[in-house]
């Protein structure tokens, strides 16, 4: 068993897809959790996503002490999407979701996912890249998409699983990893931790 502290169902669901069975270890209400995501200065894709999700972690494994909960790994995880160094973020509304859609339109963009795991004080970390073209968006498609509400709280504006899938010309890399948990890259952790057999 793991602790997951995520409130994403993806992320659920793809543990579940692995076979692992997870418990959620979610902030208190009065926990300031969006705050970690804060970009700082003009740090680069790979380095923001990486320490918000070590950030996360820190936090969880805090959370999982200040409850007295039995031990077990804890995975965190964190995706952003990128476009040359400028980071997209969840959307604050219904307007920054349509720029940044419309931003992405017709381009190549990336989708950055980091994952890790703490047991103790045995900590590992792994980056999984990918990318993703969208096809010209008309300012009515991306609107009526929007309007859907499926782009708010997602990184990028938008959910690779969902209608968004319709937009996207070309994905290298992992699939799962765009969804917000890349398989192979986590089976690899989980086996370090004696999680899934190797």
């Amino acid at each position: 068993m793991i602790y997951l502290a995520s409130q994403s169902p993806r992320r659920r669901q793809l543990l579940e897809q692995l076979g692992v069975a997870h418990e959620l270890l979610l902030p208190e209400p009065g926990e300031d959790a969006e705050s970690i995501e804060a970009v700082v200065g003009r740090e680069a894709p790979a380095t923001y996503v990486q320490r918000v999700t070590g950030l996360k972690l820190d936090a969880a494994v805090a959370r999982l002490k200040a409850r007295g909960l039995p031990d077990a790994p804890v995975l965190c995880s964190d995706t952003t999407v990128a476009l040359g160094r400028a980071i997209y973020g969840k959307p604050g509304d219904a307007d920054d979701a349509v720029r940044m859609l419309r931003e992405l339109s017709g381009r190549t963009h990336r989708v950055l996912t980091a994952v890790a795991v703490q047991r103790g004080r045995k900590r590992r970390l792994v980056l999984s890249t990918s990318q993703v073209t969208f096809a010209p968006l008309s300012l009515r498609e991306v609107r009526a998409y929007v309007a859907t509400g499926e782009p708010m709280g997602k990184a990028g504006a938008y959910a690779v699983q969902g209608r968004a899938a319709a937009f996207i010309t070309r994905l290298a890399g992992s699939y799962s990893g765009i969804m917000g948990l890349p398989m192979h890259e986590t089976a690899q952790l989980l086996k370090a931790f004696g999680i899934l057999p190797r």
